[in-house]
């Protein structure tokens, strides 16, 4: 391969990457940790889901049973 077509592959790569980037929506969190009001949102997403019952206690004497 020659210095000339690894340079327009690279030319085009750029192009897209660039193209891709400004065409898309770009609402990327990449934040990490949250604190604040985005933070309190998902403490009441926490509250309103519905409690599961735990079940591992309850499978472990069955797992038992069967031996």
């Amino acid at each position: 391969m020659s210095n000339r077509s690894i340079i327009i592959m690279v030319l085009v790569l750029v192009g897209a990457t660039a193209y891709l980037l400004i065409k898309g929506d770009g609402d990327i969190d990449m934040g990490g940790e949250k604190h604040g009001a985005e933070f309190s949102h998902a403490e009441e997403a926490k509250k309103d889901a519905p409690a599961a019952a735990p079940a591992a206690p309850a499978a472990a004497p069955a797992a038992d049973a069967k031996k």
